[in-house]
């Protein structure tokens, strides 16, 4: 069992449409990593979207994943065909986040680890702990922040919609 230590004392959190529980990320990071992904969602070439510069994901379009041969520059780009999206790997999972920013002793006392057949496990924290938990979170000096929008942004929600 590793143990895991917040490094961060900022939060956001919501929730997360996909698996219907609360999610939690680090705030100081969140906002810019909704920035990548709507970035990349809205590129409308190849070669816009390799460009789409990444300094909290990865870019799935980017040349890791794919050989510029594989598609030109100038080949309409769909955030919704790229291999790691259509597979749900990317953006990762934002409820597996909440093992790396929420204390151990509330993730024990609030979560439920669960278990996927692709992407890992991620915890579920159900909606209507919310009260406590934020209240729990405040009391240890955390800085807590609900924003359902960005959290499912993080979660790779309608991605196609953002290409709009």
């Amino acid at each position: 069992m590793t143990t895991h230590h917040p490094t961060t004392r900022r939060l956001v959190y919501g929730h997360a449409t996909h698996h219907d529980c609360l999610a939690f990320a680090d705030a100081d990071t969140a906002t810019e990593e909704g920035a990548e992904i709507r970035a990349l969602a809205a590129a409308r070439t190849w070669g816009e979207a390799r460009q789409v510069q990444m300094t909290h994901l990865d870019n799935p379009a980017g040349p890791e994943c794919y050989e510029p041969e594989d598609y030109a520059d100038d080949e309409p780009f769909d955030i919704t065909e790229v291999g790691a999206v259509v597979e749900g790997y990317w953006p990762p999972m934002v409820t597996t986040r909440a093992f790396d920013v929420l204390p151990e002793d509330l993730q024990d006392q609030y979560g439920k680890v669960v278990s996927t057949v692709h992407n890992g496990e991620y915890l579920e924290i159900p909606l209507d702990r919310e009260g406590e938990l934020v209240v729990e979170l405040r009391e240890s000096g955390y800085e807590v922040t609900r924003d359902d929008d960005l959290i499912n942004l993080l979660d790779g929600s309608n991605l196609g919609s953002l290409a709009e």
